[in-house]
């Protein structure tokens, strides 16, 4: 526990940190509430999945926007802004209830909103920590932010279960719109300047003229960032299919139902919680691209765990090894792109490679129905770790695995602006 403990022994990154989990959770709450909302009405089911789109789909379009914001003005006020607007969508339905009837189209507005803006914190914080925490402390900084996700996984759905069941959903909203206020707060008070960082490194063929600012597109000829984002693609397809397939083989082949559903995705983020402990004390170590391919060929492996349906215990033990190897490969991944990609560029790659990342599971949920139709789970359990592993065997002996941790553009960039 030591590494964290000195991390958060850092005041800005503590309440960078703290703010944002407390946001997390209360994300963790909002989609429930609304879902809860809009099937209380006449053709509920339907207008779930319209709820659905709404949510997610707006990622894609506002993820393109949010990288150029961060890079041009402090983060600290983008993120600041980002809590305000949403809070005051948020609390939009809790106030129209108080004073009467919550109308219809409003959930579908606010879903939208969350949807634009996602990206804003999911960019902007990784985007900041390398600003706040010294380079040898970034992957316990990386793995308090993986903690963060898996902890409001478990906790978030389950509060406002429990809420619903004593209140109405709308006052649920509440919550995160509180939540949003108390992450403006926390953010405004981080004294650490989080303004754009720019090089003046002259003579480098991966700087654009006349700006002389690096190139997002350079990105694109560092074959360790490629190949990790490419095969973390895939591995979100395999989870997209497992999202899907999860409920089903509850439904169809595990003895407790739906109860059996709450289980495995219980035990898949347990998993996460203990893989991101771990690998925020234990660094990738000198080879990061092959350690990540080694832990990602591990995790696409224990798909297969469904073969073993309807027995529970296994399966529930394949979802949380899922799990447990999925997040060091996340912290280790996050950690060799701070190092690789320069300072400058911080914001518009991370919102870049994080909205594509994002993209990927509803294709994985597209590919995995007809064979789910036609009854065919273990297929679809060998097609999820096949999609996971073959990109992985690349990290493993490919070119991108003799990649340094850190790019001789970025070591460049970083020995300039010290």
């Amino acid at each position: 526990m030591r590494p964290y403990l000195h991390v958060l022994g850092q005041p800005d990154f503590r309440r960078l940190w703290t703010g944002a989990t407390v946001s997390t959770l209360g994300d963790g709450m909002t989609f429930i509430a609304l879902s809860w909302l809009v099937l209380a009405r006449p053709g509920g089911t339907a207008q779930l999945g319209v709820l659905g789109i709404c949510y997610t789909a707006p990622v894609l379009l506002g993820g393109v926007a949010v990288g150029p914001l961060l890079d041009r003005f402090d983060k600290r006020m983008v993120l600041v802004a980002d809590c305000l607007v949403r809070a005051v969508a948020v609390v939009s339905i809790p106030l129209t209830s108080a004073v009467g009837t919550v109308p219809g189209w409003l959930p579908f507005v606010v879903a939208v909103t969350y949807g634009l803006l996602k990206m804003i914190p999911l960019a902007g914080f990784p985007a900041a920590i390398p600003q706040l925490v010294d380079d040898a402390d970034l992957d316990s900084a990386n793995a308090l932010e993986s903690l963060s996700f898996s902890v409001a996984g478990v906790a978030g759905p389950a509060i406002a279960g429990l809420l619903i069941t004593q209140t109405d959903p709308a006052n649920v909203l509440l919550i995160d719109s509180v939540s949003f206020l108390v992450f403006a707060l926390l953010t405004a008070r981080v004294r650490q300047p989080l303004r754009p960082q720019v090089s003046k490194v002259a003579g480098d063929p991966n700087l654009d003229p006349p700006s002389r600012a690096p190139s997002l597109a350079s990105l694109v000829h560092d074959r360790a960032i490629v190949a990790t984002t490419v095969a973390f693609m895939a591995f979100n397809i395999a989870e997209g299919m497992l999202m899907v397939t999860a409920p089903w083989l509850a439904k169809n082949e595990l003895p407790a139902g739906a109860a059996a559903l709450g289980v495995l995705l219980s035990a898949m983020a347990m998993g996460e919680i203990a893989g991101a402990t771990v690998a925020g004390q234990r660094g990738a170590g000198i080879a990061p691209v092959r350690a990540i391919g080694v832990i990602q060929v591990g995790a696409a492996s224990a798909f297969l765990a469904l073969l073993a349906s309807p027995h529970q215990v296994p399966v529930g033990l394949g979802f949380f090894a899922i799990g447990l190897l999925s997040a060091p490969m996340t912290i280790w991944a996050q950690s060799l792109r701070m190092r690789r990609i320069p300072p400058a560029l911080h914001g518009r790659a991370f919102a870049t490679l994080r909205t594509l990342m994002q993209a990927t599971p509803p294709l994985g949920a597209a590919l995995v129905t007809p064979l789910l139709v036609r009854g065919q789970p273990n297929a679809a359990a060998v097609a999820m770790a096949a999609i996971a592993a073959v990109p992985a065997l690349y990290l493993i002996f490919g070119d991108a695995a003799r990649s340094p941790a850190s790019s001789v553009v970025t070591e460049e960039l970083t020995r300039d602006l010290q």
